[in-house]
């Protein structure tokens, strides 16, 4: 089943500053910061959620289909791409813009300051879903604010369910805006930060807005997720990982889980499972695209962890 990916494609440049932020910025002369930090180690990863999801989800064999906008600078991403074998019909050359990118400072406390150029991204709303034809499922994922309602309307116009997935950009909308996106989705996914916004914004609870659509999620990192559907609340442990080395895209990595899952029919206890599975195994890796599992290897952690087999 093809399953359509709405969302950013992005660079993630990736500093590491050897020594601690507050060691160099005094709180008293926070109104006039005038600061620069060496950064001998850097590093540039292939991000954004669009391309992140459908990573993970043709390493468990499903069908993505990304539809993004990139900048003049998007060159070794489409190579990337095509060595991959995922197709970029829908990926569009916005000229005269950057592709999307996170320029994100680490220093030894692990703090981020992170500066977030949009470039591309905010053009999104160029792309029709109506254009993807072959798509049965898709996912409406952190995009250009315009982009990410137009999708969602197209996906309900076309009749193809999809899953509500703001991230990050959740504070773009407001309470009615949300439950407009709630009435049109099939599926919602938020992690515990996004869904206490998503209630104080609508002023509803996580139950009534579970009776919006067939499934509402919620990720809570280490302690695991929830699933509300067919009026049961799931509980999904947290599968342990091999190492803790990196959470870039590991709620990415859960939504393809999530897809393959609606997309195969499985039920919604190994649907959450699965997608535990692709968080735990891409936690253990630096960026959100460079573990290489094969299904195989995917099936025998979900094997150890849960103690059947998925395949």
């Amino acid at each position: 089943m093809t399953t359509l990916i709405c969302g950013s494609l992005a660079f993630d440049n990736i500093m590491v500053f050897p020594d601690r932020f507050k060691n160099h910025i005094l709180p008293e002369q926070i109104h006039i910061l005038n600061v620069a930090f060496l950064v001998p180690e850097m590093r540039r990863e292939f991000g954004g959620c669009a391309g992140n999801i459908a990573y993970n989800l043709m390493l468990l064999g499903g069908e993505p289909l990304i539809m993004a906008t990139v900048g003049d600078d998007a060159a070794p991403y489409l190579d990337r791409l095509d060595k991959l074998g995922l197709p970029r019909t829908h990926v569009r050359h916005v000229p005269g813009s950057f592709t999307a990118q996170a320029f994100i400072t680490t220093d030894l406390d692990d703090n981020q300051i992170t500066a977030f150029h949009p470039g591309a991204m905010s053009f999104s709303h160029l792309n029709k879903v109506e254009h993807a034809r072959t798509a049965k499922l898709g996912i409406v994922a952190p995009d250009g604010r315009e982009g990410m309602m137009q999708h969602a309307r197209d996906f309900a116009a076309a009749g193809v369910p999809f899953i509500f997935d703001p991230g990050q950009g959740l504070p773009m909308f407001n309470g009615d805006e949300l439950l407009d996106f709630m009435g049109l989705a099939d599926y919602a996914c938020f992690n515990d930060y996004e869904a206490r916004l998503l209630t104080d914004r609508t002023g509803r609870s996580l139950d009534q807005l579970a009776g919006d659509v067939n499934a509402l999620v919620v990720t809570r990192g280490g302690e695991g997720s929830i699933i509300y559907a067919d009026g049961q609340r799931l509980e999904i442990p947290c599968v342990q990982a091999s190492a803790i080395v990196d959470p870039t895209g590991c709620g990415d990595a859960y939504r393809s889980g999530l897809l393959y899952g609606i997309a195969n029919g499985l039920d919604w206890l190994t649907t959450g499972r699965l997608a535990a599975v692709m968080g735990a195994i891409k936690i253990a890796h630096r960026g959100g695209q460079s573990h290489q599992p094969s299904r195989a290897e995917i099936g025998t952690v979900y094997e150890q962890a849960f103690g059947a087999s998925i395949w």
